[in-house]
């Protein structure tokens, strides 16, 4: 089949061709499953990652188009949108703008993942989201710190001990999405490196004290794989 090419058309005519290119690879029936999985499909086609990611590198970079696509309001649209912005041209408003909107935890972390962990406000935004009350604000300043653990390659130790307080601070939240981005924080900064690793699994004895329910599952869960032999191998390799 021959691939589609936008490189002559209007921001608006490239939209409109995208979101007729998603409706055509759209299946209505991965919709029901997608649900199950805590996705928010009021404005979903059904179209896997993958087939957004062959978009996206047909698409190229452009921060006008990411814009555009993503006041569209489709579900695909916005992670689509996310792979082709431009990470230096992201500023605090649109970052706050669009994690206002977030409904849903794979939006979520694929903007994070494909976007907002490049650009320069990264750490900031990640200390600011873990402090507010939206479920899927506080999600992406958890998610994001463990996106951080794995990416940023630059970051020094001290900026990854001071988030403990943070993670051992919302552990007792028990919204099932935010519970499980602060596990993932917990456990991606704890495998970062084998100095980490002691102090990851010291907060996580921390925070099993504590007497809620939520705070429990946290510390068992991270506790679990930070101690398994296989963990602790990649970690040394």
């Amino acid at each position: 089949m021959t691939e589609k090419t936008y490189e002559h058309n209007t921001i608006a005519d490239t939209v409109d061709a995208v979101l007729d290119e998603l409706r055509g690879l759209g299946r209505p029936d991965r919709l029901a499953g997608m649900a199950r999985y805590g996705i928010n499909v009021d404005k979903a086609f059904g179209v896997i990652i993958p087939e957004q990611r062959r978009i996206a590198k047909r698409l190229g970079r452009d921060q006008a188009l990411s814009l555009a696509l993503w006041e569209t309001g489709f579900h695909e649209a916005r992670i689509l949108a996310s792979m082709v912005g431009e990470p230096d041209k992201v500023g605090e408003e649109q970052m706050e703008a669009w994690a206002a909107t977030f409904d849903s935890w794979d939006l979520c972390d694929q903007v994070l993942m494909n976007l907002f962990e490049d650009t320069a406000l990264r750490w900031k935004k990640a200390l600011d989201w873990a402090g507010r009350e939206e479920e899927f604000v506080k999600r992406a300043g958890y998610a994001l710190m463990a996106r951080l653990a794995v990416a940023d390659k630059g970051a020094d130790d001290a900026q990854f001990v001071a988030l403990f307080p943070l993670i051992a601070q919302a552990s007792d939240d028990p919204r099932n999405f935010v519970k499980k981005a602060v596990n993932w924080a917990l456990r991606q900064i704890g495998k970062r490196n084998l100095r980490l690793h002691p102090q990851a699994l010291a907060c996580a004895e921390r925070i099993a004290e504590r007497d809620s329910k939520p705070a429990r599952w946290i510390a068992k869960d991270a506790i679990r794989e930070l101690t398994d032999p296989k963990t602790i191998g990649r970690i040394k390799a």
